[in-house]
């Protein structure tokens, strides 16, 4: 396993895109999660603007459920907005929508980040980018003692990706997959999901 913050790599020669899935309703939460205050803006427009700060040639921001009234917190980004109007089917939805734009982009490699994790860090995706430099293969973030996203997906691994169905994410193939890098990040365990979280989102 790599330490994260200790590896940050130089620029991509290859096309390397990032989507940041964000098209969930926050049925735990009742209230959108993607516009919780974090650090006196929008959570979802901060992560959104780490996720800019990676070394990607292009980022994409995936949205669905009140796509209307989320989008303009990232006005001020230069992003691409894929509207996934399937949302409520699942997360694999969401998947499938941004690897279908990784593959529009002729994009070597994906990075796929979740709009709810407010520790993430553009130090830690020049990580992940560099181990994938340096193995060539998926790369995973590891907290908790699981492999999880964000992580690195490439283009090899499109077609499984386009599989996946239902409320499977791709953390599911980091899981299920042999040959998978880690980057350690601890800070991944903490998300937004449920009140006690937008609670102590205040306090970081």
């Amino acid at each position: 396993m790599i330490d994260g913050p200790a590896l940050l790599g130089r620029e991509p020669r290859e096309p390397v895109v990032l989507a940041v899935l964000a098209a969930g309703a926050s049925r735990r939460l009742g209230t959108p999660k993607q516009l919780v205050p974090y650090r006196c803006r929008p959570l979802l427009e901060a992560i959104t603007s780490v996720a800019c700060a990676a070394p990607v040639v292009r980022v994409a921001v995936v949205l669905g459920a009140r796509a209307p009234e989320i989008a303009p917190c990232l006005s001020s980004l230069d992003v691409d907005i894929l509207i996934n109007d399937a949302w409520q089917v699942g997360m694999a939805t969401s998947v499938r929508c941004a690897t279908s734009w990784a593959l529009a982009r002729e994009a070597v490699a994906l990075v796929l980040v979740t709009g709810d994790q407010p520790h993430l860090d553009a130090a830690h995706l020049r990580a992940l980018v560099a181990v994938h430099r340096a193995s060539g293969g998926p790369v995973a973030s590891f907290y908790d003692g699981v492999r999880g996203v964000p992580a690195l997906f490439p283009r090899a691994f499109f077609p499984r990706l386009l599989e996946l169905r239902g409320d499977k994410g791709a953390a599911t193939l980091l899981r299920e997959s042999g040959a998978v890098s880690e980057v350690s990040w601890p800070e991944g365990a903490f998300d937004v999901d449920e009140q006690c979280d937008v609670a102590r989102l205040a306090a970081v």
